[in-house]
């Protein structure tokens, strides 16, 4: 290999390697060749720039006297020829060897770029419809962290009890509160007057804040109170926020009571449940 092309054929391998690297990732990565692939890309663009640098700057030291730097008419012209020209004569292959050489750098660059950008896709989950949804739909019964179906009458005023959808009393973004409110004191939320059942309402156990189970409940003034921040809640209003760092209510559920006296959902929550979502304002 001559020495005049180490730098093309250096960029040549960054390029290659760079969007190897990109394929390679489509395809469901592999940690060892990726690092490999990084390896010569990077090393293929150091070597490029060096190599680069050393053949087309001038790398010697000179001295001479200053004198003054009067040019005549007829090397202005000569400089001013040599801007225009062309054809560059003898120096036709150099000039071209140094457009191929920044050519092969821009790609070498573009493709580095590009396999450092791609992988900005995996520093997190994709988002996911599954986030947005839980297991409560319509006529899905409410049921104990044992599968025991709920009725009205289980219930007193002041008591409470957590419920899962029938089938998934696993799934952590299901717990729910069923409370059997005072009716003398509840206030329902404007167009959830139907979301009650026989003196029941049902919230999400989740914290608005940082997702803590808010479980202690004070019957005599109808707050909930989660034990992580102290975050409280007004099931008599909502369950909008009274004090602590949660700024939102507790997302309450649409209950019936089916034809079998049990509780059932009326769909799933209108909203995701738990703290921050992406897009939670396009939700309410």
């Amino acid at each position: 290999m001559r020495k005049s092309k180490a730098p093309n054929v250096a960029f040549g391998v960054t390029i290659l390697s760079g969007f190897a690297l990109l394929v390679v990732y489509a395809f469901g990565g592999q940690p060892q060749i990726e690092g490999l692939l990084w390896f010569y890309a990077l090393a293929g663009l150091g070597v490029g720039i060096i190599t680069g640098a050393n053949m087309y700057l001038p790398s010697e030291e000179t001295e001479e006297e200053r004198h003054a730097l009067v040019s005549s008419d007829e090397m202005m012209e000569a400089a001013r020829a040599d801007f225009l020209r062309a054809d560059a004569g003898t120096d036709e292959g150099l000039d071209k060897d140094r457009r191929t050489l920044l050519q092969l750098l821009t790609g070498a660059f573009v493709a580095v770029g590009a396999a450092v950008v791609f992988p900005i896709r995996s520093l997190g989950p994709h988002p996911s419809e599954d986030l947005r949804q839980t297991d409560f739909a319509k006529g899905v019964r409410l049921v104990t962290v044992d599968g025991a179906p709920i009725k009205p009458g289980q219930l007193g005023v002041g008591e409470l009890v957590t419920v899962f959808p029938e089938g998934h009393t696993r799934a952590a973004d299901s717990p729910t509160l069923l409370i059997r409110y005072d009716e003398d004191n509840f206030i329902p939320v404007g167009g959830r007057a139907d979301w009650v059942a026989e003196g029941m309402v049902a919230y999400s156990k989740i914290c608005t804040h940082a997702a803590c189970g808010v479980g202690l409940y004070q019957n005599v003034t109808g707050l909930l109170l989660c034990p992580c921040h102290q975050s409280t809640f007004d099931v008599n209003d909502g369950c909008n926020p009274t004090f602590g760092p949660a700024t939102r209510p507790l997302p309450q559920l649409p209950i019936a009571i089916d034809s079998e006296g049990f509780v059932v959902a009326q769909s799933d929550y209108p909203e995701p449940v738990g703290p921050g979502y992406w897009d939670r304002t396009n939700n309410l």
